[in-house]
């Protein structure tokens, strides 16, 4: 099977998809940003045929790459898993007769509004939510829903963008920073415990799925510099109760968008209403969560994939025997990473359990909004889900990053 992958090469961990697709037999066509002599070897290894291009994201010069490949090969297959690369693909899949998540399907993964709003017909349970590009659009939405509400991008991902509104004023201090922005998603503030569930499907069928939780939510926790941020990834997923409701609905969110083979992240709520859905991605998550998945159920998680993809099955079996997570461990300041205390007494503690980690000493600091793994970071894993979120806990009132 030949199959196009869209840049092997950055954020560090594209490259284990075409490891996995060359691993389960694909002949690799690649297409990236970077020079192919600027790519490792080991990267070099997995890929059978390179052409770069100034923007991935540009559907004229992927499909312009895509045309190449097709003139000397059939191409089975197109795959994306950046949310920003997953709409160019879908389109330069339908304009070269190449099988895979349609533009529809993956428009309905992009734009918020027309996600929910979809879904809803479908008798999800979500946020009420609306597409808005005027002030008074907006407020019409408050005075029917009330405050708080949510504005975000209509298709951003993560908290990138997104804003929490609780009074007018507020409202006019946001529009002021969203400048000449077309249009925007408003919804209905949901309180409640986030967490986010990911799926691989074969040909509409959920064949592996992972639950995570957050602590906090994803919103205070890209806003609030003492808080050491986390999300674990649990084992229990198959004891019913919550988890059962939850794969209830990711096979009607999947159903209702038209998903067929491909990974899905899906972001959703516990709230006093119930367990209510947020969004939906085409794509794998992000922030390095698939290590985790690998790391707790002892498998090869982008091998899973590529064999959907390859040989629409899936023959791996998670089991389930760890809790895996990550901390967030953030700077004191911006500036330069000086010193890292409390280090030797978590390792003294917990180095059994670390599956790995990442201290910056020396290096510039990040903005802590960039995301979990933006500064220094470590991944553990236990066998029980509560002595796990217990053990970060501890490692964020112990550990401590300074910067000058």
């Amino acid at each position: 099977m030949n199959v196009v992958f869209v840049e092997p090469n950055f954020p560090r961990n594209q490259r284990e998809f075409p490891r996995a697709l060359k691993a389960v037999g694909a002949t690799v066509f690649a297409v990236g940003e970077t020079p192919w002599e600027w790519l490792d070897e080991e990267l070099q290894s997995w890929i059978d045929h390179y052409y770069q291009v100034g923007s991935v994201t540009d559907v004229d010069q992927l499909s312009a790459a895509v045309s190449h490949f097709q003139s000397f090969a059939w191409i089975d297959a197109l795959e994306a898993t950046i949310e920003s690369h997953t709409l160019p693909a879908a389109v330069v899949r339908a304009r070269h007769g190449i099988p895979g998540t349609s533009v529809h399907t993956t428009y309905l993964c992009r734009d918020k509004p027309a996600m929910k709003d979809a879904l809803r017909r479908a008798g999800v349970p979500t946020a009420a939510s609306t597409g808005a590009s005027t002030l008074e659009e907006i407020r019409e939405f408050v005075a029917t829903n009330g405050y708080p509400i949510i504005i975000k991008p209509r298709d951003g991902a993560g908290a990138a963008g997104t804003h929490k509104i609780s009074n007018d004023t507020e409202l006019n201090a946001v529009l002021d920073t969203l400048g000449s922005t077309a249009s925007v998603a408003v919804e209905e503030f949901i309180e409640g415990h986030e967490g986010f569930y990911d799926t691989i499907s074969v040909d509409g069928d959920i064949k592996l799925d992972f639950a995570c939780h957050y602590y906090p939510g994803v919103l205070e926790a890209m806003r609030t510099r003492w808080i050491s941020p986390q999300y674990i990834s649990t084992n229990r997923i198959g004891e019913g109760g919550l988890y059962a409701e939850l794969r209830d609905l990711g096979e009607r969110v999947n159903h209702a968008l038209g998903i067929e083979t491909s990974a899905t992240h899906m972001e959703y709520f516990v709230s006093p209403k119930g367990l209510r859905f947020s969004e939906i991605g085409a794509r794998p998550p992000g922030v390095g969560c698939w290590d985790l998945y690998a790391a707790g159920n002892d498998m090869d998680i982008f091998r899973a994939w590529a064999d959907a993809i390859v040989h629409h099955q899936v023959w791996h079996v998670p089991s389930r025997q760890y809790a895996a997570g990550i901390i967030a461990l953030r700077p004191d300041r911006d500036g330069v990473i000086t010193h890292i205390d409390g280090l030797d007494e978590v390792y003294r503690r917990y180095r059994s359990l670390l599956i790995d980690q990442h201290l910056p000493v020396g290096q510039g600091t990040q903005p802590i909004e960039a995301g979990y793994m933006a500064n220094a970071w470590m991944r553990l894993r236990h066998r029980d889900f509560d002595t796990l979120r217990d053990i970060l806990d501890d490692i964020g009132r112990t550990v401590q990053v300074r910067a000058s």
